[in-house]
């Protein structure tokens, strides 16, 4: 996520001078000095104190500790990013002793510019960190800002892990493909193409879900066929309770990893 973000920057006109990455992965250092030219550094060090945005774009399970190796350069005017699924402002307050937290949740499309994220900021954020915070975020897609920080953990049910249920229903499309005679490459081709163009056409029209669907579906016809035997399995309410159990899981992780030492 931190390369999207990179890369998404770069693409807005923002000087890799500007730019400045800690990543322990000398692969991944070597990678953004020669796709964008910025510098790096394999641990956390002084050259933080002069970033006015820091950005943690780590794993839930390491945000604490990460926060204790920042905290001591974190300059005192400095805004803080985090792409952590779960991980509370408050408690990231709490570990880098400042209130200026925007917690953000993006998806795996922001590495092709099309991401979705979802952003919520302590009260104590002003109005231009906000807009900082959303043109950073806008870099690699959408955003949609949350007045009620909880509901991070539904954006982190529905988009920030929905790609992962779209590719599950790309795979199951692609195979029943192959199953129908198509090489590997068509079906790949059908499954994913198709995928687009309907999400396309959700996103361009003024109509409901609902109505797309049944335009789709004549009485009797192959869709009908389709549709009918996925919902004599339930799987639309399948769907239902996995995003619910994604978000239950997001919680539990604010609990797991945010709890007070």
């Amino acid at each position: 996520m931190a390369q999207a973000l990179i890369g998404g920057l770069h693409a807005r006109g923002v000087p890799s001078v500007r730019m400045f990455a800690v990543d322990p992965n000398d692969q991944a250092r070597t990678h953004i000095a020669q796709q964008w030219n910025v510098n790096s550094a394999a641990t956390i060090d002084a050259r933080v104190t002069d970033a006015r945005v820091v950005v943690l774009a780590v794993k839930p399970q390491s945000m604490r500790e990460v926060c204790s190796l920042v905290q001591p350069f974190l300059h005192p005017q400095a805004l803080v990013l985090s792409v952590a699924a779960g991980i509370r402002a408050v408690d990231l307050a709490r570990w880098l002793n400042t209130s200026r937290i925007v917690r953000t949740m993006p998806n795996t499309p922001a590495l092709v510019g099309a991401g979705m994220t979802g952003l919520a900021a302590l009260p104590t954020v002003s109005e231009q960190e906000r807009e900082i915070a959303q043109t950073l975020m806008s870099s690699v897609g959408d955003v949609m800002w949350v007045d009620d920080e909880a509901m991070l953990d539904a954006v982190t049910a529905v988009s920030g892990s929905g790609p992962g249920y779209v590719f599950l229903f790309i795979e199951a499309l692609e195979r029943a493909a192959r199953e129908l005679g198509f090489d590997a490459v068509d079906a790949r081709r059908l499954a994913t193409a198709t995928f687009t163009g309907a999400s396309t056409l959700a996103a361009r029209s003024d109509e409901s879900l609902t109505v797309l669907r049944e335009r789709v579906t004549s009485k009797g016809g192959t869709t009908h066929a389709a549709i009918s035997t996925m919902q004599s399995h339930n799987v639309p309410e399948h769907i239902v309770q996995g995003v619910l159990a994604a978000a239950t899981r997001s919680q539990a992780l604010g609990d797991e990893f945010g709890r007070a030492g």
